[in-house]
């Protein structure tokens, strides 16, 4: 059983099994979606999402139109 430390709150995660690099995991303890992106030492990042990522381009390209408009 790998452990690796949760890069949102810092508890301990237990991962059963063999971790892959990709592997989707929540933190029991805050809820953060985690991936992993190393195996060895079991190394765990918030998860890329590209539909998130789009949607804060969006809103970013709105608060810039409005800021112009109040010029």
């Amino acid at each position: 059983m790998a452990v690796a430390i949760c890069p949102s709150c810092g508890e301990d995660i237990k991962l059963a099994g063999r971790s892959k690099i990709g592997q989707k995991v929540t933190c029991p303890y805050c809820d953060a979606w985690l991936e992993v992106i190393e195996v060895d030492p079991v190394e765990l990042d918030w998860v890329y999402d590209e539909e998130e990522e789009e949607d804060f381009d969006e809103d970013w390209e709105d608060f810039e139109d409005w800021e112009d408009e109040d010029q």
